[in-house]
């Protein structure tokens, strides 16, 4: 007995003594990543493989313990994954979800789609794809951080070909905002609610790349990592495509690899930086516990500025739904009084009311419109300022310079001690001449692709490439203006798997699959104007043929008196008679001494001349 004490308190210690020597963040962390390129219904995509791959491998070295990477499934294997994936996140503290390929939003409700998906009518996506409602509920048992990563902003490839079974349904264009229903869940989408996110020129897409840079880095807090991730997107795509994350966490960092006690975060040396994000950190969330938390954190400034904009905004928002609200009361009770046959007064009464609250129904619906455009003009013109800065910074130092003499918002925003002023900002949003030189390089290098623009890609939008993107625009059935070379056309052009515009041949040659080979003709045949081969006709006759055929198709009186000319000429040489008689029969010359007279007829039987001798 005894010693079976001392066992059990040896085992004891062991145990303790490894649990103590085990780091306190030693969390399980599990992740899913889907990457669908190859499409049977539509175009293949260049890049989910590919970000799948990063992304998968990022985590991998971040030490999650399970990474499940699934590429290109079917809705059956999708359904699959999924079911596996719940059962392993029932017993993980984190779990994190990214998908790449595809995806549409009906009706408010976003759905990721499997490969082998048709839909053919609207409400094939109920069958055919998977909502992301269903994501959420795969990752729910998880005990401290849920994360959904999509990046399935694109254009929906079945919006041409489906059916609309009601008129009213909605389709958009990207995904739309979600709120998540558990908390500590946090949703981050590749662009905004609501537009389409872009492939880029590389490997990777620009927020695939941003993510592998950021979201595995130790002791980042994870709020902060997918700021960064929309710095570096804004930047690589000329403010084209914004990253949004929705959803809410507690006021403690919350890191996907946490840091070591010897690598703890140090204190930026800008403290307006760190201001901006907690301020787009509170804008991202949109509600009004961040932006009030913001506001007792920072009470005075810049940006306490831009987020008092943004709260009067939700609170013109919440008065326009109250007054609407109180309006369709007011219009039900009225309705209920007539119906019943209520008294005069009472219906006027209630007509009254309706009246009244009709006007405020107006005037908050007006007061919250020109909430909504105060503070999307101020953040507006803060978005056009920072990338300014970026975009000079980036640039050479004249540049940098030139920004900061004619915009004194620049200079305060660049200084780390001066923060800048809500009235100060005046610049227009813009791309860099480099980021326009980028797309443009990029268009003409996808129309060289689909067989629309022979030119040189040199970043230089002349009359060659804009009726390249003309003709892409015929046999595309798109309708881009091809005066300038954009982020959408780009986007269309990339969506074509194979060429669009038909090959042109120079004069004897023709098109043979993407080249241009020889025409050959046989031999008595030529080349046409047409570029065909055409057989060679017969060479005319020379004249001396041509008159011995006349000749022979004469009559033979004719013949006869040419011969006898001939034979005349010859014999009048010696005879020196210059005349000729002929009869039914020969010709002959006339004899010395002798001459012809004509003497009327003429015809078969009736000679007309005669030979006269003295």
């Amino acid at each position: 007995m005894r010693l079976y004490r001392h066992l059990r308190v040896l085992l004891l210690l062991a145990a303790s003594l490894l649990l103590a020597a085990q780091p306190a963040w030693a969390t399980k962390r599990v992740a899913l990543v889907v990457g669908n390129a190859n499409y049977q219904n539509a175009p293949l995509l260049p890049n989910p493989a590919n970000d799948a791959a990063a992304i998968t491998e990022t985590l991998k070295g971040a030490g999650f313990d399970v990474v499940d990477s699934r590429l290109n499934l079917a809705a059956t294997d999708m359904r699959r994954a999924l079911r596996e994936f719940a059962d392993q996140a029932r017993n993980a503290d984190i779990a994190l979800v990214y998908y790449a390929g595809h995806g549409i939003e009906i009706d408010g409700t976003n759905y990721l789609i499997p490969t082998d998906a048709r839909l053919e009518r609207d409400t094939d996506i109920y069958d055919e794809a998977f909502s992301l409602d269903r994501v959420l509920l795969a990752i729910e048992p998880a005990r401290q951080l849920r994360v959904v990563i999509v990046d399935a902003c694109r254009n929906n490839p079945f919006a041409d070909s489906m059916k609309r079974t009601v008129a009213s349904r909605s389709i958009s264009r990207g995904l739309a905002r979600v709120e998540p229903a558990v908390s500590n869940t946090l949703i981050a989408f590749a662009a905004k609610a609501g537009l389409t996110a872009l492939d880029g020129n590389s490997k990777n897409s620009p927020y695939a790349t941003a993510l592998v840079k950021y979201i595995a880095k130790p002791g980042l807090d994870l709020r902060r990592a997918f700021g960064f991730v929309r710095d570096d997107v804004l930047q690589a795509t000329g403010n084209r495509q914004e990253p949004y994350v929705y959803g809410s966490l507690g006021g403690e960092d919350v890191a996907l690899v946490p840091a070591a006690k010897a690598d703890e975060p140090v204190q930026a040396a800008n403290p307006q930086a760190e201001i901006r994000r907690d301020y787009e950190l509170a804008l991202q969330l949109r509600n009004k516990p961040a932006l009030d938390a913001f506001l007792n954190q920072h009470p005075d400034g810049y940006y306490a500025n831009l987020a008092k904009l943004q709260l009067n905004q939700l609170d013109a928002e919440d008065a326009r739904v109250a007054a609407t609200a109180k309006a369709q009361q007011a219009e039900q009770q009225k309705t209920r009084l007539m119906s019943q046959g209520a008294q005069r007064a009472d219906q006027e009464k209630a007509a009254a009311d309706l009246k009244a609250a009709e006007d405020a129904r107006i005037a908050a619906e007006k007061a919250k419109q020109a909430a909504q455009e105060q503070a999307t003009e101020a953040e507006r013109k803060r978005i056009a300022s920072e990338s300014t800065i970026v975009a000079a910074l980036s640039g050479n130092k004249p540049a940098v310079g030139s920004a900061f003499a004619d915009n004194p918002t620049v200079a305060a925003l660049a200084d780390d001690n001066t923060p800048p002023k809500l009235a100060a900002l005046s610049a227009e949003p813009r791309q860099t001449d480099i980021a326009k030189a980028d797309i443009t390089k990029s268009v003409q290098s996808e129309l060289n692709r689909v067989g629309c623009f022979t030119g040189s890609v040199d970043g230089r939008w002349n009359a060659a490439s804009q009726r390249s993107l003309a003709l892409f625009n015929q046999h595309a059935g798109t309708k881009f203006d091809a005066k300038l070379a954009s982020l959408d056309a780009l986007d269309a052009i990339k969506l074509k798997p194979s060429r669009v515009c038909p090959l042109i041949c120079d004069h004897g040659y023709k098109a043979d699959g993407d080249h241009c080979s020889r025409i050959s003709c046989a031999r008595g045949s030529f080349l046409n104007d047409d570029n065909e081969c055409e057989k060679q006709r017969a060479r005319p006759v020379n004249a001396a043929k041509s008159n011995d055929s006349q000749r022979q198709d004469r009559p033979l009186r004719q013949r006869a008196q040419a011969s006898a000319g001939g034979y005349g000429a010859a014999v009048g040489h010696a005879t020196a008679s210059p005349q000729i008689i002929c009869n039914a029969s020969s010709c002959r010359p006339v004899q010395r001494g002798c001459h012809l007279e004509y003497r009327g007829g003429g015809g078969p039987g009736n000679e007309a001349n005669v030979e006269v001798c003295h």
